[in-house]
């Protein structure tokens, strides 16, 4: 059984609110064990919604629906599904009770206008809406020959949550529709480009592999997510845990953390379980090595302190170097990274990272490649690998 979401409103389609109810939806809906294919996003036209509809029912088991059951002109799910499944719509009298009630209890009386809302393609089932005049509509259809399930919440995010796992989550557990277990695991790496991580994991990463591997890329940090199905967790956990095992034989050294974990997070657990300290010096990246690092040592147990200083201060490989050595001895930390921009001559499409320790000063250099948006993490983030490296020497 799969499923598809629809997200209704031209509010969402010209982008003036961002959709996260989709997003909440499929967390939900993945962890009854139901696959969703297919996110479905329509402005407030009837024309569109009707098409939209009739599309979903016919390719999937199980179509959620929000927004669109308000009382005004451009609330329309109501009379698209209608259209869509060639039903009609009849007036719910327990609904319109308890829509009136809503109004009497604000000390109002309903417009006239609200009695749609408890108007019903024939055959639904009503889902009761405690806190809003929004019901939701629950229908049993077949297009084509398809059958299908076409459940309408309201958009209103609180109303929608309540509704779903009030009314929604029994009614799909009990038809016996979690079928399997899904899990997700992401390994995370830094290091590599897209390309080149897909060419070392070829068999990992080829369609139809069970558990599923996909690559993301997101400031130069890539993700590999791992999807396993099974008939229970344990199964999946078993399935996930092999996959993360060749994953780790394959591309090991680029390999720095699991699930949200950030270089950051990596590289303050290492300098405190080894006791060592850290500085930084920074000018192109603006401080943010120094943020990244005090983020996650709020106590300034291992990262003591961070500086930054203008470009023309660390402008060649040799000042990049000579500050990091200089900081490091200065503050008296253990380790201390410098980062700068190279502008000398035509290098000011290069950078240099410095790392000093006791062991003296390393460093490398790299050219200022891809969108300038990711230029500064990309520089925070090689300076944290190459500390990371360093500490697993020890």
């Amino acid at each position: 059984m799969f499923a598809e979401i629809m997200a209704i409103g031209d509010e969402i389609t010209s982008g003036q609110r961002l959709d996260t109810n989709t997003q909440w939806l499929s967390q939900q809906l993945e962890s009854l064990g139901i696959e969703v294919r297919f996110h479905t996003t329509v402005g407030d036209d009837l024309a569109a919604n009707i098409q939209a509809i009739r599309i979903a029912l016919g390719r999937a088991a199980l179509v959620i629906s929000t927004g669109g059951l308000g009382p005004t002109d451009d609330d329309l799910t109501r009379q698209a599904l209608a259209e869509a499944t060639g039903t009609e719509l009849e007036l719910h009298q327990p609904s319109l009770e308890h829509i009136q009630q809503r109004f009497t209890m604000r000390g109002r009386t309903m417009p006239p206008k609200n009695q749609i809302q408890a108007m019903f393609p024939v055959g639904s089932r009503v889902i009761h809406n405690p806190n809003g005049t929004a019901p939701g509509i629950d229908l049993d259809c077949a297009i084509e020959g398809h059958q299908s399930r076409f459940i309408a919440l309201p958009g209103v995010p609180a109303e929608m949550k309540e509704m779903w796992l009030a009314t929604v989550v029994p009614s799909l557990t009990g038809q016996g529709t979690a079928k399997k277990v899904i899990r997700h695991h992401v390994v995370k790496s830094f290091g590599v480009g897209e390309s080149h991580m897909e060419s070392l994991l070829p068999d990992l990463i080829k369609r139809g592999r069970e558990p599923r591997v996909g690559i993301t890329v997101h400031q130069a940090t890539i993700s590999l997510r791992i999807t396993a199905t099974g008939e229970s967790a344990e199964e999946c956990d078993a399935a996930i845990a092999d996959t993360v095992k060749e994953i780790d034989a394959a591309v090991g050294h680029l390999v720095y953390g699991e699930g949200d974990e950030e270089l950051q997070d990596v590289v303050v657990r290492q300098l405190l379980a080894q006791g060592k300290t850290l500085t930084t010096l920074e000018s192109s990246t603006s401080g943010l090595l120094a943020f990244w690092l005090g983020s996650v040592d709020v106590q300034r147990e291992a990262f003591l302190n961070g500086g930054i200083v203008p470009l023309a201060q660390l402008k060649t490989k040799e000042q990049v170097e000579q500050a990091a050595a200089a900081m490091r001895a200065a503050i008296g930390a253990d380790f201390a990274l410098a980062l700068g921009t190279l502008t000398e001559a035509d290098s000011s499409d290069e950078y240099c990272i410095a790392l000093a320790s006791v062991d003296g000063v390393q460093s490398i250099s790299s050219g200022l490649a891809g969108h300038p948006e990711i230029w500064s993490p990309r520089m925070a983030k090689q300076g944290l690998d190459l500390l990371r490296k360093k500490l697993l020497e020890k």
